[in-house]
C-alpha cells in the first residue's frame, strides 16, 4: 500500500514539472514572437560622456534595447534595457557589463521622463534587498537637477 502511494505522488510530481516547463517554453516562445512595432534612438552628451540608447517598442507596449555609457570618469558600459512606460515615465532595467570585465554582470534600475521628444533620465533613491536594488517608490524621483537629456539621434546601422 505503501508503495502504491509512494508511486502516485512521484508520478503526480513529474506530472506537474512537465507542465510547468511547458508553460516557460511558450513564455520564451511568445518572447521571441513579439514583433518590434518602432524603434527610436536617443543619444545624451553631457561635457565629456556619451550615452547612447536604442528603444524598441513592441506590440505588448513593452520596451527592449540597448544602451552604451560612455562616462570620462568610468569605463564604458554595455547593455540591455527592458522596461514599460507608465505614463509619461518609462522605467527600465539596465544590464550591462563593463569593457574591461565582462565576466561581470550588473543591473540597475532606471527612470526616464518623456518630455517632447527628449528622455531624461531622472536621480532617484536606490535601495538594494537580497541582492536586488530598485528605485524606492515612496520617494520622487528628480528629473530637474540631471546630466544626462537625451535627444532623437539616427539609429547607427539604420537603412
Amino acid at each position: 500500500m505503501k508503495k502504491l502511494v509512494l508511486a502516485c505522488i512521484l508520478l503526480a510530481g513529474v506530472g506537474f514539472q512537465s507542465c510547468k516547463k511547458n508553460e516557460t517554453q511558450t513564455d520564451a516562445v511568445k518572447a521571441v514572437e513579439e514583433k518590434i512595432v518602432s524603434t527610436q534612438c536617443y543619444r545624451a552628451v553631457y561635457e565629456k560622456d556619451t550615452l547612447d540608447l536604442k528603444l524598441n517598442t513592441l506590440q505588448s507596449g513593452k520596451i527592449t534595447g540597448s544602451m552604451i555609457m560612455n562616462v570620462a570618469s568610468s569605463t564604458i558600459k554595455t547593455g540591455e534595457i527592458k522596461g514599460e512606460f507608465h505614463g509619461d515615465t518609462l522605467f527600465a532595467d539596465y544590464t550591462f557589463v563593463e569593457v574591461t570585465n565582462k565576466n561581470k554582470t550588473f543591473k540597475n534600475p532606471m527612470a526616464f521622463l518623456k518630455k517632447d521628444k527628449r528622455l531624461i533620465l531622472g536621480n532617484g533613491t536606490m535601495q538594494t534587498t537580497m541582492g536586488v536594488t530598485y528605485l524606492v517608490k515612496d520617494k520622487p524621483i528628480d528629473f530637474d537637477r540631471v546630466k544626462y537629456k537625451f535627444e532623437t539621434a539616427e539609429c547607427a546601422g539604420k537603412k
